[in-house]
């Protein structure tokens, strides 16, 4: 009895129909100060390492694709001049996003649907991407490798359902920060090893190699690009195993649902370990079990409603059955649009415009030849500072993926180090202000790596300490900014959703904002970075670019962060801090 009394002086009271805690903000008075957030205090670890190994797929596939895109396209036709290899270069880039926009909304609410869910989308995805990588190796035209990107695009909706799964996974604000943070971090991984998958191939497989004998194997020497991509898809398909037979569901109706992949896992658990598998330590909304806290309850966001079998959150053991939750109601579409969500979505298309026409634009810039003043292009082209004057770095891929790594391990050192203290500290929004400032100053300097004095001679690639040197300083800049923008957009997205049921249609929505300009920004980049070279300014791109980045942030400081919460449907009040529901 004493026990019952207990629990029901800790619970936040919740009517039956929309799962809203009343929050007693007296109830913690006498609280104890909550212990600082660590990596090791995150819970459920066992779901955002699979959601970590899903993630880092993509970012491996591209990344490898940006050592050698520039290099594959010369190989489908070399009478192509550079300005035309770079417009193509662009419209590859933007081929993946420019599909994902067409689908992403629908995949976010394919994943909120009792006929879908968030670990279907997930698992289709990393099947088509897979399927689109092998085609892109074997393609042998410019036409072919456009298609199979835009297949990979249409099929993957996987940023916003990782999202929105995080958010479930993760309920307390006071994790966001790190929750968030695991995905962005994921991309300097893959930036680190993707273009590991492009570099070595040659001297093992080619022609008086070690395995490639005297002539070499013939069917990489046909489609020299090929191989990457597979080992791009052995990746993708060992990812979409640890998600049928790992993953849990998240979504509050469908987890109640028998899943006999995660059965088969938890067979395969008990045997390895010897004993029953059970998912760590199951992760509370709301412990039971700890101190009167009400800064706990005010700091949860996205409460679980009554129509999860399983109120607090706990792991989910797929062998126990379940009673049928329920059917929830879900917010219409029409009532999502507030105010603070479009000028979030506002923003963080902006964001994703710059950040991803960066990304573009670097892999062009490296690959692209240096000015040569006996051969000259454009004829008669003045190289004058600091305005006029043309070139790239012409690094081979190899090199390229040195750049790539000492951008990834920038990102890794900063995100672990920097971004979790400086971000609590600064809150998500200031933090987010903040790193906008800093994009413009990256953009303005780049084009100045292609003057700096190398220690070889033009056309040969650029060398020596001065122009490593101004590529970490340039690269520095932008990893700083990237690993506070990132994860900041990310939370910002998640917080402004107007209501829980919505969550993945929300974060649905947002990939498709992103994938729009994701695709606006490689193809318009592309083509200006060309038009620079037939100009004679190389900067042209890179400017118009700091541009676009100074008004991402004039509009940052028209957002605001949510509380997931900030649409009531019927039958639901909210009167000051307490939110409670009519009888």
């Amino acid at each position: 009895m004493a026990s019952t009394d207990v629990r029901h002086r800790l619970a936040p009271i919740v009517e039956a129909g929309t799962g809203l805690p009343h929050i007693d903000e007296d109830e913690g008075a006498g609280a104890a100060k909550e212990k600082p957030v660590t990596w090791r205090s995150l819970p459920r670890k066992d779901q955002l390492l699979i959601l970590t190994l899903a993630r880092l797929s993509e970012p491996l596939t591209q990344t490898s694709l940006g050592s050698y895109i520039y290099y594959q396209l010369k190989s489908f036709n070399t009478s192509l001049p550079d300005s035309t290899i770079a417009s193509q270069a662009g419209i590859i880039q933007a081929a993946f996003p420019a599909s994902q926009f067409l689908t992403a909304m629908l995949w976010g609410r394919f994943a909120d649907s009792e006929w879908g869910g968030r670990k279907r989308v997930l698992l289709i995805g990393l099947l088509g991407t897979m399927c689109s990588v092998i085609g892109f190796g074997f393609s042998t035209n410019f036409t072919a490798a456009v298609i199979f990107r835009c297949l990979g695009g249409a099929l993957n909706g996987n940023i916003g359902v990782m999202r929105t799964m995080i958010a479930e996974i993760i309920k307390e604000k006071r994790f966001q920060s790190r929750a968030f943070l695991i995905l962005p971090m994921t991309f300097n991984i893959g930036v680190i090893i993707g273009p590991v998958l492009v570099g070595s191939y040659p001297s093992i497989f080619g022609p008086k190699s070690l395995f490639g004998g005297k002539d070499g194997v013939q069917w990489m020497i046909k489609h020299p690009y090929a191989l990457p991509n597979l080992m791009s898809a052995t990746f993708l398909l060992a990812s979409a195993t640890g998600v049928i037979f790992f993953l849990e569901e998240t979504d509050e109706i469908l987890r109640h649902k028998t899943d006999y992949g995660l059965r088969i896992g938890n067979w395969l658990k008990r045997k390895l370990c010897g004993r029953r598998a059970t998912s760590e330590q199951g992760y509370a909304a709301i412990p039971l079990d700890d101190p009167p806290d009400s800064a706990r309850f005010a700091d949860l966001e996205l409460q679980p409603t009554p129509t999860s079998a399983n109120p607090h959150g706990s792991a989910i053991d797929s062998d126990k059955p379940f009673l049928a939750p329920i059917r929830r109601r879900k917010l219409p579409f029409r009532r999502m649009w507030t105010r603070n969500v479009v000028t979030t979505l506002i923003c963080h298309g902006l964001l994703a415009m710059h950040v991803g026409t960066f990304n573009s634009l670097w892999f062009i810039f490296l690959s692209t030849p240096r000015f040569d003043p006996a051969h000259p292009v454009p004829v008669k082209s003045p190289q004058s500072f600091p305005i006029h004057f043309t070139g790239g770095l012409a690094l081979p891929p190899a090199r390229i993926g040195v750049a790539l790594a000492i951008l990834g391990f920038i990102g890794i050192t900063l995100q672990l180090l920097l971004y979790p203290r400086l971000s609590a500290r600064l809150g998500t929004a200031l933090s987010y202000r903040i790193s906008l400032a800093i994009f413009p100053i990256t953009y303005a300097l780049v084009p100045y790596l292609s003057i700096l004095p190398s220690s070889t001679k033009s056309p040969l690639p650029v060398a020596g300490i001065v122009v490593w040197a101004g590529i970490v300083v340039v690269l520095f800049i932008q990893v700083s900014a990237r690993t506070f923008a990132l994860p900041a957009t990310a939370i910002l997205v998640n917080n402004c959703c107007p209501h829980p049921s919505v969550l993945g249609t929300m974060h649905g929505i947002g990939q498709s904002v992103s994938s729009a300009t994701r695709t606006i920004g490689p193809i318009m980049g592309g083509w200006l970075f060309g038009r620079g070279l037939q100009m004679g300014i190389v900067g042209l791109a890179w400017w118009c670019l700091g541009c676009a980045a100074v008004v991402g942030w004039f509009a940052s400081n028209f957002v605001r962060e949510g509380d997931g919460h900030e649409v009531l449907m019927e039958g639901e009040t909210r009167e000051g801090e307490e939110v409670e529901v009519r009888r």
